[in-house]
């Protein structure tokens, strides 16, 4: 829901404005013509991404869907393929949602009103205040993380901003500092500070042009805010991957929508305690010609750590194989055009590389041979 209107306190407005001339951010790509969709899909990819991570991801992005029309009328296997890598795949699935609801509902047209544009997946008020303020110049606040990080220390705000009074604090001095004119500008200047100099860990504040004034900096205490989120230890949890090759081929299975990775090809998973000879006789009516264990490979999400154990299984070729729209044997030769998890592309890279030198060793023995 959108936040109250208040007096506009113009201070940091002042302050920021200028600095943003001299030292802020003039030349990412989407700052170059800022429609609502191209403002849209920057502010989805930079949710927990760093920007040098997210430029390549948003030019390739935009060259194959440049507009709604195009993200929604593709199938979501491409646009995951394109995702691959970045992360926090939910933020690819939510946008492939809202553009077709956009081209359903409203014509294809970005919806005009907050409310219609904060309610589509994915987006929320922050995210919505940001499009519209960025993209139209319209007034509304915005509470993403860099702004939640200046707001905090400038302010000295106790409590961890994930807890609700908190972060009913911070918008409303977030509102309160929303100027009237300059939003754009304005809305840029405080993500490109909280980016740049208003860092977590390392803030420059001999250069911030906001230091006079803010209180962390007066207190000596600029790193004791934001408070900490409350420390939780990560659970581990297990994983055995199967890397069933055949004939040059491995397969692939796309996992349930929901979840991690929901929506992605990966590879075929089983407990790590699973008898796996009995799960090839199940799957293929034959157990495997050939197995190898490779490494534990640890991947981590925000609230665990996942520890995949690779195994590598060979099937005879005439063992049943079959497609279906959730299993897929792919060459080994070529990187699918599907969504892969990064550690599932990490292990067909290594399977691909070695399926290259056992081929070279192959050519060798037969030169000599001959």
């Amino acid at each position: 829901m959108p936040r109250p209107r208040k007096r506009a306190d113009a201070k940091l407005a002042q302050a920021l404005l200028p600095w943003r001339r001299a030292h802020g951010r003039h030349d990412l790509p989407w700052q170059r013509r800022r429609t609502p969709y191209r403002v849209w899909v920057s502010e989805i990819m930079l949710q927990q991404t760093q920007v040098a991570t997210v430029i390549p991801y948003y030019r390739r992005f935009l060259a194959r869907f440049p507009g709604v029309r195009a993200l929604a009328d593709a199938p979501l296997d491409e646009v995951l393929h394109l995702w691959s890598g970045l992360g926090y795949y939910a933020r690819a699935r939510n946008l492939h949602r809202a553009a077709r609801l956009i081209r359903d509902k409203y014509h294809g047209r970005f919806p005009q009103k907050f409310e219609q544009v904060a309610a589509l997946p994915g987006i929320g008020c922050s995210t919505a205040g940001a499009i519209l303020a960025l993209a139209r110049g319209e007034r509304h606040a915005i509470l993403d993380g860099n702004v939640k990080r200046v707001l905090t220390r400038y302010h000295a705000v106790q409590g961890w901003p994930g807890e609700k009074s908190t972060e009913n604090r911070l918008w409303a001095l977030a509102e309160r500092h929303t100027p009237r004119t300059n939003v754009a500008a304005y809305t840029q200047a405080i993500m490109d500070l909280g980016a740049t100099l208003c860092t977590r860990t390392k803030p420059r504040c001999d250069d911030c042009p906001l230091s006079s004034g803010c209180r962390a900096h007066a207190l000596g205490r600029e790193t004791a805010f934001p408070s900490p989120s409350p420390k939780k230890t990560q659970p581990v949890r297990r994983t055995c991957m199967l890397l069933v090759t055949c004939n040059g081929r491995v397969l692939l299975e796309r996992r349930p929508p929901a979840g991690i990775w929901g929506g992605l090809w990966s590879l075929p998973e089983i407990p790590p305690s699973a008898d796996v000879a009995d799960w090839c006789r199940k799957e293929f009516g034959a157990a495997p010609s050939a197995q190898q264990n490779w490494p534990v490979l640890r991947h981590t999400f925000s609230h665990f750590h996942l520890d995949i154990e690779p195994l590598r299984l060979e099937i005879a070729a005439d063992t049943r194989i079959g497609d279906n729209a959730d299993r897929r044997w792919v060459r080994l030769s070529n990187e699918p055009a599907l969504g892969l998890a990064a550690p599932v592309k990490k292990l067909l890279q290594q399977l691909r590389i070695l399926q290259e030198e056992t081929r070279h060793d192959a050519h060798g023995q037969m030169r000599l041979a001959g």
